[in-house]
């Protein structure tokens, strides 16, 4: 069986889903770790080289969100999408605080499950085979390729969901985009609930351009943001 479409780190408490899951990914051309429980999964990711990772939030010793932050600990880099039972909008929020990428809720069907992976997996192997690819903002160096905005001597590390939306918004700076115009691009949807999730990650942002009080990520009410840069002079 060929793994070239790369190894998967499963976890997944329900282990009659999980091999269901495994199956279906392994006929797919998967290398599948199915991991009963969430310390389980903390203790493969430290020993083993994965390409996404898939976790269920409620999951015994350690849930969803905990595997994620230790995995955030290590690696900007991962994709990280749950699978979640859970309809509560805060959960899912939570979820993106913690380093999620994206979100799949249950019951869903395989082929959705592949297409959400496959998204994930061609933008990482995108970013690892074009050349690098920097923006300057003001006084703050991004780039996209490494996932880093740094100033000066400081260093920020972001998550790839971080880093599409910076680079979208560096893309078409300095004019009004519509809120359904960035989600479709960066999320590949509009709905209310990715809505919100953008909102978590325009939040943590603004965070980090505090560093340059001349980069405004400005607000549109009823409308959506205008990313206001000055020019580059040189």
């Amino acid at each position: 069986m060929s793994t070239q479409k790369g190894k998967v780190l499963l976890a997944e408490d329900d282990l009659s889903l999980g091999y269901v899951i495994k199956d279906n990914l392994t006929d797919a051309g998967y290398e599948v770790v199915l991991c009963p429980d969430g310390q389980t999964a903390i203790d493969k990711f430290d020993k083993n080289e994965f390409n996404i990772c898939l976790l269920d939030v409620m999951m015994p010793h350690k849930n969803g969100y905990d595997v994620a932050k230790k995995i955030r600990q290590q690696s900007d880099m991962m994709s990280i999408l749950f699978l979640t039972a859970k309809s509560l909008e805060e959960d899912k929020i939570k979820g993106f605080q913690v380093g999620a990428d994206d979100y799949i809720s249950k019951p869903f069907s395989m082929q959705e499950l592949l297409m959400r992976m496959e998204v994930f997996l061609r933008r990482s192997k995108k970013m690892h085979s074009e050349t690098s690819l920097h923006f300057i903002i003001g006084k703050l160096k991004f780039s996209y390729t490494d996932l880093k905005l740094a100033i000066g001597d400081q260093v920020f590390n972001l998550t790839q969901k971080e880093a599409d939306l910076l680079k979208f918004l560096c893309e078409h700076s300095n004019r009004i985009l519509k809120r359904e115009e960035v989600l479709l691009n960066v999320w590949g949807k509009d709905d209310y609930f990715l809505g919100r999730s953008m909102d978590v990650f325009i939040t943590k942002l603004r965070k980090y351009f505090k560093s340059d009080p001349e980069v405004i990520l400005e607000t549109i009410h009823g409308v959506g943001f205008r990313f206001n840069v000055p020019l580059n002079e040189e």
